[in-house]
């Protein structure tokens, strides 16, 4: 006996939003049809927008602020950083984009939608991270070649601890929101926000530097944090291509195992396979069953293991699960053998 099922639920019961959807959770608590996918979809997009537009607006004041004191200092350091700033702001861009294509609905082109647009995101932003260590390499390097002299030291180390805090309040919030709904490219984009505070950081210890008496502080420390932002674009650029690669946490793995062959009727569990799409993950496994079972039978069980799987696995929307019979599935596999 063979059968497949792959309904895909969402985990959107929307707990405590309101007193109408409590009152609609304890009357129908296990709903999980297509209409809660497309909302839950739509929440964790929402949540992803509404991380960047604010992370935008406090980088472009922040950005806007240390500007303002570029032109009044002349220093090269804080112009440097007033980029980065800029730059950080900007790589909301590819990931709004990203977002709103992941809204959009499955067709017969793209039938698992367009969720992995997020994936490519993340991949601009590794890009984005590694040209801002490029060019805090070559302004620390040109720094230390043609040293300049810096006014207002106070201002400007003022400035960079601005540039810190709005950096460090956008990472904390990027990275956040981005564990929360799933999104591996807002993690990254978080991180370099984190990066740039630094970044900040040594603006304002160069200018402490300068101002008793060690000019060469400056560019030296610039170095330093160059060498720190490439260690992070190690870890965000491993976790962008873990994503592209379809990796998944061995202990998401054996938890599914384990859950699907808790349920009733199953005999063995076997071939669990899962990826992430966007901010969501899909799983595909087989059901060891009784071989006596109607194919009725066998369908409701496939469904109990993907609704046990969706409570279980977080961030899990759906799950095609395989049933064959505990004796003589072999002969069955046979006919496919030799395409593989």
């Amino acid at each position: 006996m063979s059968q497949q099922h792959g309904h895909g639920h969402g985990h959107g019961h929307g707990h405590g939003h309101s007193r109408w959807r409590r009152l609609r959770h304890v009357l129908k608590p296990h709903s999980h049809d297509s209409a809660d996918r497309v909302d839950t979809a739509l929440e964790t997009s929402r949540q992803g927008l509404r991380t960047l537009v604010w992370s935008f607006a406090v980088l472009i004041v922040t950005a806007v602020l240390q500007l303002a004191v570029v032109l009044l200092s002349g220093s090269v350091a804080l112009l440097g950083d007033t980029i980065h700033n800029f730059a950080d702001a900007l790589t909301a861009l590819p990931l709004g984009i990203a977002f709103l294509l992941g809204r959009r609905a499955a067709t017969r082109r793209y039938t698992y939608g367009l969720g992995r647009a997020e994936d490519l995101a993340g991949v601009v932003v590794v890009v984005i991270i590694a040209a801002s260590a490029v060019v805090a390499a070559w302004q620390a390097i040109d720094r230390l070649v043609h040293p300049q002299p810096v006014g207002y030291l106070w201002v400007v180390a003022v400035a960079g601890v601005i540039g810190f805090l709005g950096n460090e309040i956008v990472a904390r919030y990027r990275i956040s929101v981005g564990r929360r709904i799933g999104s591996a490219a807002l993690v990254a984009d978080g991180v370099h926000a984190r990066t740039d505070g630094f970044t900040s950081l040594a603006v304002v210890l160069g200018a402490g530097g300068v101002a008793v008496g060690f000019p060469l502080a400056d560019p030296i420390i610039g170095l330093c944090i160059t060498v720190a932002i490439l260690f992070v674009l190690r870890d965000a650029a491993r976790e962008v291509f873990r994503r592209l690669m379809d990796a998944v946490d061995p202990a998401v793995i054996d938890l599914a195992e384990r859950t699907a062959g808790g349920v009733e009727g199953v005999v063995g569990v076997g071939d669990v396979r899962m990826r992430w799409i966007g901010h969501v993950l899909r799983a595909e496994l087989a059901v060891t069953v009784d071989a006596g079972l109607t194919v009725e039978r066998a369908h409701r069980i496939a469904h109990d293991v993907e609704h046990q799987l969706v409570h279980a696995v977080s961030r899990l929307a759906a799950a095609t699960v395989h049933t064959e019979p505990a004796v003589r599935a072999g002969d069955a596999h046979e006919t496919l053998a030799h395409h593989r």
